[in-house]
């Protein structure tokens, strides 16, 4: 049995396979090609986000019987191909669970205090009080779109603040706890001044954040986008902030990243002009901890699989 892996992961995952006698091909440098190459010699693979894991790759890999990716969801994998040939699939879902509910709410709070304009401005010679007045968080409330492992921690995290924390899950009932209180999406709609999003990309969240969506909302809201980029279409959180519905936008991922492709996005001039828009490059979850806790889950995982077989 062999694992190829072909991103940087953590020491740890590689020490825990080293004391479970699990034999494995280390090559962080691997393209595609490179991996498509060899991926029929062996019976697991590990990675991150480098590449699409799709049919035709998938379809190399004869012997393949687990992919495990030490992050939070699938989407760079053909999970229903993958399940067709009967290959396992490990992700650690929860393993960066409060970085990004941390990095979450440091960029509202940056938002909602102007912080970012405020520090350029002192840099520059300003002194501009009464333009940088901010809002305060207590007594609002926060709209989480999903609650799974990172809804979850961000509702305990926002807990402090003495907000009203509301949560609506379309796959989920009955999940009320001390933290959020479930509620419809109409409800989320009439009551949000903050909404953050939690869940996956799947083919009826792609786009799902558009005109239509926005308009349906009672409050100017804060917007919060740390799940995946492409479940918004950025022209139309724009035009929102234009109209006065959304007060301030961040975005830790959007529909396209990395350069130079990102720059030559169409919205993408308009969207760095702004002051009340916040960007960091999809950096919410990876922190230095969850960069260990990630490859913990996924070890525990791949000795687990091999354990019981």
């Amino acid at each position: 049995m062999n694992i190829l892996i072909v991103d940087d992961i953590h020491h740890l995952l590689l020490e825990r396979l080293d004391q479970a006698g699990i034999t494995y091909n280390y090559q962080p440098n691997f393209s595609r090609t490179d991996s498509e190459d060899v991926i029929g010699q062996y019976s697991g693979l590990i990675i991150r986000s480098k590449f699409q894991v799709d049919q035709a790759f998938l379809n190399k890999a004869t012997n393949l019987q687990f992919i495990a990716r030490p992050g939070a969801g699938m989407d760079n994998i053909d999970e229903a191909y993958a399940a067709k040939k009967g290959i396992r699939l490990f992700s650690a879902n929860d393993g960066n669970k409060d970085a990004v509910g941390e990095h979450m709410i440091g960029m509202l709070l940056t938002l909602m205090n102007n912080l970012n304009r405020a520090h350029r401005e002192v840099c520059n010679g300003q002194w501009r009080r009464e333009e940088n007045r901010g809002y305060e968080l207590k007594g609002r409330t926060v709209a989480l779109i999903g609650y799974g492992h990172n809804g979850q921690a961000m509702a305990k995290k926002l807990a402090g603040f003495e907000v009203n924390v509301i949560a609506y899950d379309k796959y989920k009932t009955g999940f009320s706890d001390a933290y959020a209180k479930e509620v419809s999406m109409e409800e989320v709609v009439r009551q949000a001044d903050i909404l953050s999003f939690h869940i996956p990309l799947t083919r009826e969240t792609k786009g799902m954040v558009d005109d239509e969506y926005l308009f349906h909302f009672r409050k100017p809201i804060f917007f919060l986008m740390g799940a995946r980029g492409a479940i918004t279409n950025v022209p139309s959180v724009l035009k929102a902030i234009d109209q006065g519905k959304i007060l301030g936008a961040a975005f830790d991922v959007l529909p396209i990243e990395k350069f130079p492709a990102l720059s030559q996005a169409d919205w993408y001039t308009d969207l760095i002009s702004r002051d009340n828009v916040l960007l960091s490059p999809h950096v919410a979850g990876w922190t230095f901890d969850s960069y260990q806790k990630l490859s913990d889950i996924i070890a525990e995982k791949v000795v687990e699989f091999y354990e019981k077989r």
